[in-house]
């Protein structure tokens, strides 16, 4: 039986306040949204002692993710508690050059529940990375979420993503999409 841990990936406070973006309103409905799946899956996670782990990104001088910053905080809905660990990042994959494979590999993690933002970037490169490093991987599909591209609205990136990860394979080893209902019930 393999061993499962929670990620959560880059839910800060400034992670959708992206200049110029368009449908503002909208994209910062889901998100909230989101957060209260994510605060569910959390829960649950915690009420079976399974480890969660959460990423956060650490953005240069003046991004909105600056390290420090009030934008760079992780949101409140999900405030990291019982000495959850949180692995610091300043690229898309969140094994880079962080602790979070240190982390995992100490707490015998062998398969990974992943939610969290921007789809396209941060969840898609870490998803992959993870499979290639050995690590079944379940994506939460309603528990991700990004801002509009520039030919995408933010519902088609995430539709897109979770068509394109799901069944994703490494060896031995996949990604396979649930939504949050499935997950931990």
């Amino acid at each position: 039986m393999s061993k499962e841990a929670v990620v959560i990936i880059d839910l800060q406070n400034a992670i959708l306040d992206i200049p110029g973006m368009k449908r503002r309103v909208e994209t910062h409905a889901a998100l909230d949204e989101l957060l209260t799946r994510i605060a569910a899956l959390i829960r649950r996670a915690s009420e079976r002692n399974m480890p969660i782990l959460f990423v956060q990104h650490d953005g240069p001088v003046g991004h909105r993710l600056e390290r420090g910053s009030p934008g760079w905080q992780i949101r409140p809905e999900i405030t990291p508690v019982h000495g959850d660990p949180v692995i610091h990042k300043s690229a898309c994959d969140s094994f880079f050059e962080t602790t979070l494979t240190t982390e995992l590999t100490s707490r015998g993690v062998s398969a990974l529940i992943v939610a969290g933002c921007m789809t396209q970037y941060c969840v898609d490169t870490t998803v992959r990375r993870a499979v290639t490093l050995g690590y079944d991987v379940t994506l939460v599909g309603d528990g991700h979420m990004t801002a509009d591209s520039d030919s995408l609205i933010f519902e088609q990136v995430i539709a897109h993503h979770n068509m394109a990860l799901d069944g994703l394979d490494a060896g031995k080893h996949s990604v396979r999409i649930l939504p949050l209902d499935q997950i931990l019930p």
